[in-house]
């Protein structure tokens, strides 16, 4: 597949709130009208459509085909991908894929979810039957087992953690997008004494369900080129796995997936981690994003503390990290929730990160999490490295 033959020409996000009070199809029209007026584009040009996973539209198997009639959308390709926080990235690969083999030729990538006003879900698997009746409650506590782990077997230092939280939160800030209920800065000890939710997993860990959408117009470089734009930001390594080691009955629950999506994303774009300018990991826990600065080369496994340490995350550093403030510090929109830090990546590529823009605009490496199996890490990993103009 030629990856790189595809190129984002436009973007758009709407406000994160806590509980929405407007259609999730509404907040979709909103994206489609403000990429349009952002490329030039004309809604006929639009012949793809791909979605992500929606807690709001997971109980519709027509999820894509009623709203793309909903946006008056007539499309050559339609799809939804449904592999949870993976899903913006993955739509993002998709896309690519479709424009290269020619089933279509511009593709709106949208991601758009309002799980806390309507959700819609009902998970058939091993939750309800194995861990929800002995106390396993969701999220939280299977992070907070992945947690307890790391620390029996390489020690944790809670402030480096903590450290994160600080970058994050100090780029919510400054983030006109992010919840207002979280552009409030907090410290390291602000972390370190935050409530206990699943011990050891806190308050300031963990990710807060909200509203939102965002997406991308996607067309291949010639087209781009044709209309005359000059902007563009092409994905230029990918990979993803699913159900990593899954065959295995006992497997190390600190490793994950991106171990082998990175090598594979890290191998098509030619680069390798120390050449990354700016670090987009999802979020949905903090502990989340030390192990995949493990698994995806940036320091060794158990090594995860003593990087963060030596590491400067703000976006003024020398790994600027979830420049938009991450979905912990941003909010987190359902299942579209991987769509928040995809498109901090290509602002900032673009170059129009405002106040907390990155320096070093010459990459931006994006990861997604999707999904939370029994005793392992989580289902689906993805990792995608994207450069400004090709």
């Amino acid at each position: 597949m030629a990856l790189h033959d595809a190129a984002i020409v436009g973007y758009a996000e709407t406000k994160i709130v806590p509980k929405s009070d407007r259609d999730v199809w509404e907040l979709g029209a909103e994206i489609l009208e403000n990429v349009l007026d952002r490329t030039g584009f004309e809604k006929g040009e639009i012949d793809g459509l791909i979605l992500s996973s929606s807690m709001t539209g997971s109980g519709n198997c027509f999820w894509s085909q009623t709203t793309a009639d909903q946006l008056a959308l007539e499309v050559d390709f339609c799809q939804t991908v449904d592999i949870g926080g993976c899903s913006p990235v993955g739509a993002l690969a998709r896309a690519a894929a479709a424009i290269d083999a020619g089933l279509c030729t511009t593709v709106l990538c949208l991601y758009a979810d309002t799980q806390s006003a309507e959700t819609n879900q009902r998970q058939r698997h091993f939750q309800g039957e194995w861990t929800v009746p002995v106390g396993l409650m969701g999220p939280p506590a299977a992070f907070g087992f992945i947690t307890n782990r790391y620390e029996h077997q390489f020690g944790l230092d809670y402030a480096m953690l903590g450290k994160l939280a600080v970058a994050q939160r100090d780029h919510a800030v400054l983030n006109d997008n992010a919840c207002e209920k979280l552009r409030k800065p907090i410290t390291i000890d602000d972390y370190v004494n935050s409530r206990m939710i699943a011990d050891p997993v806190r308050l300031l860990d963990s990710v807060m369900v909200c509203d939102g959408a965002s997406g991308l117009l996607v067309t291949s470089r010639k087209n781009a080129e044709r209309k005359g734009l000059t902007k563009i930001v092409t994905p230029v390594g990918y990979g993803e796995r699913t159900t990593y080691r899954a065959s295995e009955a006992i497997v190390d629950v600190t490793e994950s997936g991106h171990m082998v999506a990175g090598q594979r994303a890290f191998a098509q774009a030619g680069m390798k981690p120390a050449e990354i300018a700016s670090f987009h990991p999802y979020d949905d826990f903090i502990i989340a994003m030390m192990i995949q600065m493990e698994m995806l080369g940036f320091c060794g496994h158990g090594q995860g503390c003593d990087f963060i340490r030596e590491r400067d995350f703000t976006f003024r550093g020398d790994l600027p990290l979830n420049t938009g403030g991450g979905q912990i510090s941003a909010g987190q929109c359902g299942l579209a929730g991987g769509g928040t830090n995809l498109i901090e990546a290509v602002r900032q590529l673009f170059g129009e990160g405002g106040p907390r823009q990155v320096a070093n605009t010459r990459n931006a490496l994006v990861t997604g999490i999707g999904g939370i199996p029994y005793a392992r890490n989580w289902n689906s990993s993805v990792v995608m490295i994207l450069t400004p103009n090709g």
